[in-house]
């Protein structure tokens, strides 16, 4: 018997391949086919159709890199097809390598309107169903000629491919075959059915009677084939399967709801330019299925990509919309990318779920209630509150089946975040977001299914993704054969909405997650492209500049509030935060854009901030300066979102008893005093002491040196711009070595280093006054393949570090005493790690960087015995993979962080802000009081802006950001009519107590709050 099941299943798989398949389309004839090379950029449809053709044959070359060809097919259906079902088969000159990571095209009719997408895996037309013989045939393919990055063959290769400066002319592909062709359903049908059982038989254990049942039938219908007739003989052979096709499933088997799928990454291996036409080939063919199938329901994410079809592709859209009111296209994900979670800030974030759950409800009337984000590199532990906030009630995640060390031990589950709220959650146990129906996948899910026994059902994204293409006739096919059939889990096509309610309904008290969902994978993602990670913090903050300094100036000026401005600023930096572009693991084009976006972005922002700035700031001509301070918190005398007068020329410092001071040291550093802290940069421009002189205690671990630049060599065994793994440790270089060291002035030291091809500048500087000593770094970064630290080795003795994220921050461990602390050997922090014992701590803060290890080492004691431990942080500044962006982060770097002794926790909060938010001097004599300012440590304020829908209302969000429970008061600095608690899109959830201006606060551990206050009386 077990010889026997070897000898069919060869058998089955040989004849499918070499005889059945082929039958499928018994007859073809050639087309005629003519070709335009568009030159440049990607051209108008209309001037693509009316362009001059060049005939070309099968086998003739095209396509320079990221070049766009159109392709005009011609013929005639033969007279004696007549009755026959007929098709186009337009084969580009596809490889074997999965559809959108190569070439594909769009096809049109003569008059304009969009048929289908084509790509390796669907590269046929219908023409008519049945044809009368005789029909004129002409079809129009915009084919882009995108290059092959990631060859499976060779992965991870270097390449030029990935800009088209640098790419070259040579032409990429051949074309394939180009003819019209005789469809035989009835042979299609036998192999739709002889796979999905042969996919079941081979993963049915070998024991049971079921798969021998199919392997019989098999067998039966396989001799009933005529191999060399197979078109007269297939019906035949379907006839000896309808049995085992026909038998029911199980009672208790596993049910799978399918939703038709297509990942489509915004950028990645290709440039933004190219995901505009990749979603409207992919909706053009999704749109098509629909019509073709009744029980198709087809779900698209990234509110930005349905935005690219209704502006570049409106008669795709049309269709999209009529799918979408019909309820079978259904817009899912309610954000405006499926971006990376760790690294937005917290506004950002926030503003994903506004832009996207906004364009759906404008565009569709739909309120999304499932967050979709099945490929993002580890999930935030803010993003439950945000999730309910937005109005959603389901979240969706497939890439924690990633990770590599630990397997997370649930696939439904109620995820809990920062702050205690909980979404009902699903992980796909199929662990695809690109799933074909296959038995071994539907086996898969089964087997992987964590939850057996307290839920029965899970969900399959089914259709081909990353690049698009979409769900496809073959895998409809086989959902029909494995709704109902023995041995199978039972399989339906339907919404995501559904497929949650009933998993929600039979499970309800689902295990619980609390925390972050941390990717035991891609840990490099918070370092590689360091100016797209720059230029996103930076941009964050001019954003909340902007939106503070115009709405405070349309108060108290009537200044012109830049609704449209800000809308779309804001819709670039979001789109700019998707998973492959923030993370930075998309190819050079990508970043090379990114940075350009990133600087019109700033230029518009700062005109934004300058002109509301000038309205508020009174007379230019007073000989004075106003200093405004857009931090969360009072600054130098100026209040928070205020700003305060100065006479020209001065600074304005609050008193100090001592200002700094600096001498030589006699190892021939330098020694910086400023009254709080007293510092030692020894001769290798190393502080190896930072003496906080009201505690008595020294900062920097025994022997050791604070702000130590450290050199890994980073070679990855896999996936070089998103990984680093745990083996870059075991060899480290740190750069000691002084090519110049000075002092500047009395507050700061500055050291020049060379090493490698490249080099290192730095000021460390103690302001007078302050518990803070600072860290410039320019680097001029011409290394590959190494990682650069700053180590901070500091006399702490702790278990844990608090590193902030969005609205809040969340703690890690030091120690590594399970799988799970040590698979987090590399994490993501905003602008501040903070750690402590009790009544004293440490914060490091940054103006631009995430990733950040930690580690403890012994502290030595007296006669060697162990002093305890202490604990060292690094923070990850550059990495030089060469994959998919050989030149990566090559060039010019500016770094700004610190080092803040004796911080507690606000104090960290508030030093982060500080770093980011520096304030601005602008010439006048006008205090401007804030808008709205806030009592107290705890809560701080994120944004303050004016509503979106243009009523004039004030809008402020907040939240307690020190993890306790907090009471507090808002007051309002102008005349308040009401005040409304809202959700993220700012509609009224429930009226909010207040007297006259002042709103008292009741908050949760890092609860977020968002008020809307409807302003009163006269202009202030």
């Amino acid at each position: 018997m077990h010889n026997d099941r070897g000898i069919t299943e060869d058998r089955l798989r040989r004849v499918l391949q070499e005889r059945i398949r082929p039958a499928v389309r018994p007859r073809s004839v050639p087309l005629t086919v003519g070709m335009w090379q568009a030159p440049g950029e990607p051209v108008p449809v209309a001037e693509g159709l009316a362009a001059p053709r060049t005939p070309v044959r099968a086998g003739d070359a095209w396509g320079p890199p990221w070049g766009t060809c159109w392709f005009t097919v011609t013929g005639t259906v033969p007279h004696g097809w007549a009755g026959r079902t007929v098709e186009a088969v337009l084969d580009l000159g596809f490889t074997d390598a999965m559809p959108g990571f190569q070439c594909e095209g769009l096809v049109y009719r003569p008059d304009g309107s969009p048929v289908k997408g084509l790509n390796p895996l669907n590269r046929w037309v219908r023409v008519g169903a049945p044809v009368a013989g005789g029909e004129a045939v002409e079809l129009h393919i915009e084919a882009a000629a995108n290059p092959l990055i990631l060859d499976d063959h060779r992965p991870f290769r270097p390449t030029a491919l990935g800009d088209p400066l640098t790419a070259g002319p040579e032409p990429l592909y051949r074309l394939g075959r180009m003819e019209l062709t005789v469809f035989d359903e009835t042979v299609w049908e036998l192999v739709q059915d002889l796979e999905v059982l042969g996919g079941l038989m081979a993963e049915l254990p070998v024991d049971t009677p079921r798969r021998w049942e199919i392997l019989r039938a098999v067998e039966r219908a396989l001799d009933a084939v005529d191999l060399q007739d197979v078109n007269a003989t297939a019906g035949r052979a379907r006839e000896r399967l309808a049995d085992v096709l026909a038998a029911p499933a199980h009672a208790s088997a596993h049910r799978i709801s399918a939703v038709g799928h297509s990942h489509i990454d915004s950028a990645w291996l290709w440039p933004l330019r190219e995901t505009v036409r990749k979603v409207a080939r992919t909706a053009a063919n999704m749109t098509a299925l629909l019509e073709e199938d009744p029980d198709f329901v087809f779900a698209m994410s990234q509110a930005q990509q349905f935005a690219w079809i209704k502006e570049h592709r409106p008669e795709v859209y049309a269709r999209v919309k009529k799918a979408v009111a019909d309820g079978r296209f259904v817009p899912v994900g309610g954000m405006w990318v499926e971006s990376d979670t760790n690294m937005p800030g917290s506004e950002a974030l926030a503003r994903q779920f506004v832009h996207g759950k906004r364009f759906f409800l404008e565009e569709f009337g739909i309120e999304t209630e499932e967050v979709w984000l099945p490929d993002s590199f580890g999930y935030s532990a803010a993003l439950p509150q945000l999730v309910r906030l937005a109005g959603a009630r389901w979240f969706l995640t497939q890439k924690i089946s990633w990770s590599r060390t630990n397997t997370f031990p649930h696939h439904t589950f109620w995820w809990e975040g920062l702050d205690g709220t909980r979404v009902f959650t699903h992980f796909p146990p199929i662990d695809t977001y690109n799933a074909e129906l296959s038995g071994r996948e539907l086996a898969h899910a089964v087997r992987n299914f964590r939850d057996k026994g307290g839920a029965t059902r899970s969900l399959a994204p089914t259709g081909w993704g990353d690049g698009g293409g979409g769900t496809t006739r073959e895998m409809l096919a086989r959902a029909r054969r494995l709704a109902d059939l023995e041995g199978s889990p039972r399989v339906v096509f339907e919404k995501p909405s559904a497929f949650f309610e009933k998993a929600r309904e039979e499970y309800p008290d689902a295990p619980v997650w609390a925390g972050e969902l941390y990717l035991e994978l891609h840990r490099a993602t918070l370092t590689s492209q360091a100016r797209t990670k720059q230029g996103n913090r930076r941009s964050e903050h001019l954003l909340r500049e902007a939106e503070l300094w115009a709405a405070t100036a349309a108060v108290r000026t009537g200044f012109r509030y830049p609704y449209q401005e800000l809308d779309r600023v804001w819709k670039t930096v979001l789109l700019l935060q998707f998973h492959d572009i923030l993370p930075g693991s998309s190819i050079a084009w990508v970043h090379r854009e990114a940075e350009e976006r990133y600087a019109a972005v700033a230029r518009e922002l700062e005109q934004i901030i300058g002109a509301a700035q000038t309205a508020l700031a009174g007379d230019a001509s007073a000989g004075s300066s106003v200093v405004f301070n857009a931090a969360p918190h009072e600054r130098d005398g100026v209040p928070a979102g205020g700003a305060a007068p100065v006479a020209s020329g001065t600074a304005r410092l609050p008193a100090v008893p001592v200002l700094t001071s600096a001498a030589p040291a006699a190892d021939g550093g330098f020694r910086l005093d400023n009254g709080v802290l007293r510092v030692h940069v020894d001769d290798r421009g190393l502080p190896v002491s930072v003496y906080d002189i009201a505690a008595g205690r020294e900062v920097v671990a025994p022997g050791r040196a604070a702000g130590l630049l450290q050199l890994h060599p980073d070679l990855p065994n896999r996936w070089d711009a998103w990984d680093v793994d745990h083996f870059y440790r075991n060899t480290v270089s740190d750069l000691t070595g002084v090519e110049r060291l000075e002092l500047l002035d009395d507050t700061s030291v500055r050291v020049v280093r060379v090493f490698g091809s490249s080099r290192v500048e730095q000021r460390i500087t103690l302001p007078p006054g302050e518990r803070r000593l600072e860290f410039d770094t320019e680097v001029e970064w011409r290394e590959t393949e190494k990682f650069l630290k700053a180590a901070f080795p500091l006399d702490v003795h702790t278990d844990r570090v608090a590193a902030e994220t969005q609205f809040g921050h969340l703690y890690r461990p030091t120690h590594t005493n399970t799988s799970w602390d040590a698979a987090k050997f590399e994490a993501c922090a905003h602008r501040f790690v903070h750690l402590a014992e009790p009544g004293w701590g440490v914060a490091l803060v940054n103006d631009s960087t995430y990733g950040y290890d930690v580690s403890r080492a012994v502290r030595p004691g007296p006669g060697g015995t162990s002093g305890g431990t202490t604990t060292e942080v690094r923070l990850s500044l550059l990495r030089a993979p060469r994959f998919p962006d050989p030149g990566t982060d090559q060039g010019v770097h500016r770094f700004r962080y610190a080092l803040v002794p004796g911080a507690g926790t606000a104090d960290a909060v508030r030093e982060g802000y500080r770093i980011n938010l520096p304030p601005r001097r602008v010439p006048g004599d006008r205090a401007v009081a804030p808008l709205v300012s806030v009592s107290g440590d705890a809560v701080v304020v994120s944004a303050v802006k004016l509503a979106d829908d243009g009523s004039g209302d004030v809008v402020v969000r907040l939240y307690e950001s020190l993890g306790g429970r907090t009471r507090a008061r808002l007051t309002a600095g102008f005349p308040v009519a009401s005040v409304a608690v809202c959700d993220l899109l700012e509609r009224p959830v429930e009226t909010a107590g207040h007297t006259g201006r002042e709103v008292p606060l009741d908050l949760r551990p890092f609860e977020i709050v968002t008020l809307r206050l409807a302003r009163g009386g006269a202009r202030t």
